[in-house]
Order: C-alpha cells, then sequence, then structure tokens
C-alpha cells in the first residue's frame, strides 16, 4: 500500500467500523483518528469513545450535529419540496454531505491525508462520501475496505475481530436481520426478507410509527409556523430545527405517519427495495407544501416543480456540494422570502392531511375574486372568452388542416 502517514475514519464502534479501525493500522501501517456524529440516530454515541480508546486511538472526535444536520441540511432540502422518483424523501442521502464535510475538516485539523469509510462498493453511500469529500478537498486520498479488502460477510468480520481481540457487544435479544441506517429525519431498512419485492414488511420491524390501524381513533391537529420557507413552530411554540423535527417524529409517529415501501434506482445502476419511516419530515413535506400554495406566485411555483427532481436526483446521487445544486439551492431560497405564515394538519390512522393555512401578510389568495357568489366586479367573466379563443386558435388551425386534407 502506498505511503499513509493518518487517516480519519467514520466510526460507529459496530463491528465493521471497529475491524475497519484494526484494519487500516495493520495493512496502512497509520495513525487512525475516529470521527463520530451524533445526527440524531438515537443510539448513545458515546460508547464509541472508550470502544476507540481500547483500540488504541489517540485521536477522537465525537460530536453532536443534530441542530447543523436539520437546519442546514434538511431544512434546504425542505424548501425545494425534494421527492426522489415520486416517493422518497431522501433522509439517508442528506446526511451524508454533513459527514463528508466534517470527515474532511478534521482530516485538516488533525494533519492526516487520507479518510475512511465503512461503505460497501455496491451502495450508494460511497459515491455519497467521496464526491463530497473531494469536492470539498480535491487533494484528499479516500480509503474504501469494502473495495480493497476479502472480509466479504459477517462470519469473516466476526473471524477477524476475534483473531485480534477486537471486543464486539452482543446485544440481548434477537438481533436485526435488516441493513438499517437512522437519523433525525428517518430510518431505512434493506436486506433480509426485504429482497423479496413481493413480501410485505413484518409489523415488528417498524421502530419510530406505529400501525396506522392502531393508531389513536381521534385524529390530531398541529399547527406548523413558518418563516421563509423554513418551519419554526409547532402549536405556537417556538423550537430549534432538530427540536421541531424530534416532536414530530414522536406525534407523526404515534399516528402512524410516514411509513414507506419503496423499490428505487440506485446511482450505481442496480434496483434495491428499501421501507422507510419519515413521520416528522412526511408532515412538513405536506405542511410546506400548503403554505407555498397561497404565497407563491403559479409560474413560480410550477418552474419549482420542474426543477425538484432534479434537485432530488442530486442529493441522492451525492451531487449536494456541487455547483450545480448550490446554484439551484440560491434560486430556491429566493423564492421562499414570502414563504410565512400557519398551515394546520390533521393527523389520523396513518395519514398527514392539510385541513387550513394562512398567512396574514404574503397570502395571494383573494376570496373576494376565487367567490362562486358575487364578486362585485372584481372579474370580469366575459375576458375568459377571448383568452380561450386566443388559445384555441393554433389547435384550430390545425384542425381545419387536417379537415381539409380529409
Amino acid at each position: 500500500m502506498s505511503s499513509v502517514r493518518k487517516v480519519v475514519l467514520a466510526y460507529s464502534g459496530g463491528l465493521d467500523t471497529s475491524v475497519i479501525l484494526k484494519w487500516l493500522a495493520e495493512t496502512y501501517l497509520c495513525e487512525v483518528v475516529t470521527f463520530t456524529a451524533d445526527i440524531g440516530q438515537g443510539d448513545e454515541v458515546e460508547p464509541a469513545r472508550a470502544k476507540a480508546e481500547a483500540l488504541g486511538v489517540g485521536e477522537i472526535y465525537i460530536e453532536d450535529l443534530r441542530e447543523e444536520f436539520a437546519g442546514d441540511f434538511v431544512f434546504p432540502m425542505l424548501r425545494s419540496n425534494a421527492v426522489y422518483e415520486g416517493e422518497y424523501l431522501l433522509g439517508t442521502s442528506i446526511a451524508r454531505p454533513l459527514i463528508a464535510k466534517r470527515l474532511v475538516e478534521v482530516a485538516g485539523e488533525t494533519g492526516a491525508d487520507a479518510i475512511s469509510h465503512g461503505a460497501t462498493g455496491k451502495g450508494n453511500d460511497q459515491v455519497r462520501f467521496e464526491l463530497g469529500a473531494y469536492a470539498l478537498n480535491p487533494e484528499i486520498r479516500v480509503i474504501a475496505p469494502w473495495r480493497e479488502w476479502d472480509l466479504n460477510s459477517r462470519e469473516k468480520l466476526l473471524e477477524y475481530a476475534s483473531r485480534h481481540n477486537i471486543a464486539i457487544e452482543h446485544k440481548r435479544g434477537q438481533q436485526s436481520p435488516y441493513s438499517m441506517d437512522a437519523n433525525l429525519l428517518h430510518i431505512s431498512y434493506e436486506g433480509g426478507a426485504l429482497e423479496d419485492p413481493w413480501t410485505e414488511p413484518d409489523e415488528g420491524m417498524w421502530q419510530l410509527t406505529c400501525a396506522p390501524e392502531q393508531a389513536p381513533d381521534q385524529p390530531q391537529y398541529l399547527e406548523i409556523g413558518f418563516e421563509q420557507g423554513d418551519p419554526v413552530s409547532l402549536d405556537g411554540t417556538p423550537h430549534t430545527p432538530a427540536r421541531l423535527l424530534e416532536r414530530l417524529n414522536a406525534v407523526a409517529g404515534s399516528h402512524g405517519v410516514g411509513r414507506q415501501d419503496i423499490v428505487e434506482n440506485r446511482y450505481v445502476g442496480m434496483k434495491s427495495r428499501g421501507c422507510y419511516e419519515t413521520p416528522g419530515g412526511t408532515v412538513l413535506h405536506k405542511a410546506h407544501r400548503a403554505m407555498e400554495s397561497i404565497t407563491l406566485d403559479r409560474e413560480v411555483t410550477h418552474l419549482k416543480d420542474e426543477l425538484m427532481p432534479r434537485y432530488a436526483a442530486m442529493v441522492y446521487n451525492g451531487y449536494w456540494w456541487s455547483p450545480e445544486r448550490l446554484a439551484l439551492q440560491k434560486l430556491i431560497d429566493a423564492t421562499q422570502a414570502s414563504v410565512t405564515g400557519t398551515v394546520r394538519m390533521k393527523l389520523f390512522k396513518g395519514s398527514a392531511q392539510v385541513v387550513g393555512r394562512e398567512s396574514e401578510a404574503n397570502s395571494l389568495f383573494d376570496p373576494g375574486i376565487a367567490t362562486f357568489e358575487d364578486d362585485k366586479g372584481a372579474y370580469n367573466q366575459k375576458d375568459a372568452e377571448g383568452f380561450i379563443k386566443l388559445n384555441a386558435l393554433r389547435m384550430r388551425i390545425m384542425a381545419k388542416s387536417a379537415r381539409s386534407k380529409s
């Protein structure tokens, strides 16, 4: 292996990254720095410090990034209304650029000349981590052990851990058969029985949401306040971005909101079946669109809708730090200046329904014009005749031409 002095490893403390830690030191004869991010995954991250220390790591970074994740990554994406392939709310995808950013920054702070991650060679995450890293530091070296070693099964990983005296915590109870990724926005599930797209997910798999059938028999109403496109309050109480997401996850999850079962097209070329729980994100996505519906001009709304799939693909494929995403974000943010007001949501048996929206200062909805009653002359209905004839002109010409040829 070519010379590497020091490498920063994205470290969770689990089997894979603990083996990677030892493998890096043994294979590259280098110093390893560990970086562990708390982005709301729900597990304690501090135990990773003791595990890293036991493996001889001298520089250990453990950081609470929940507010940065929600405010600087989730909320800008929310302003775009991004949905990948019509369904996926991009919960895993949006976490990767933040981790890549901090990996590169820690490498600079510690004088490391490489970073490393535990993403496999079959998935999207390797692309997201590495595109982000190269965009932020074009000279950084990336080491992806899953593309280099022959430890391609859990049995081999466990045997390597045993051989090198790597302590692996064996949790009580049955081990989850799924590959899972969790953060403040969602939990994803892949693998196991889900590899058959005909198989219905087992009810015991879900962790953030109750079964809609078991949800309360009475609906719950929420009022979400927005300022310039960002949610800032819940039922009149201001919240930080992370706290607001946490509260919505709990409330919406208790009503069974936010489950998805998707077969998606990975950037690396294969189709993959994944199940997702995004309770708070589902509510915010619908509420934000409702807020825009009364505060955005029609053509601005339609332009955003046309650009949204491109934006979503950029996030999904790992191009968060690309010039095209940064440019598109400026356009999106410019549209959000008037997106301020309140949306009322109704949660019931797995559904999140918009039942009210208002914007005292910026609403473009004029009841005096839209009414089916007497509008006092605000709208001259006779004007519609010329409008229709002008728009029909090209179709009438085509119809006459076709008729003359028949």
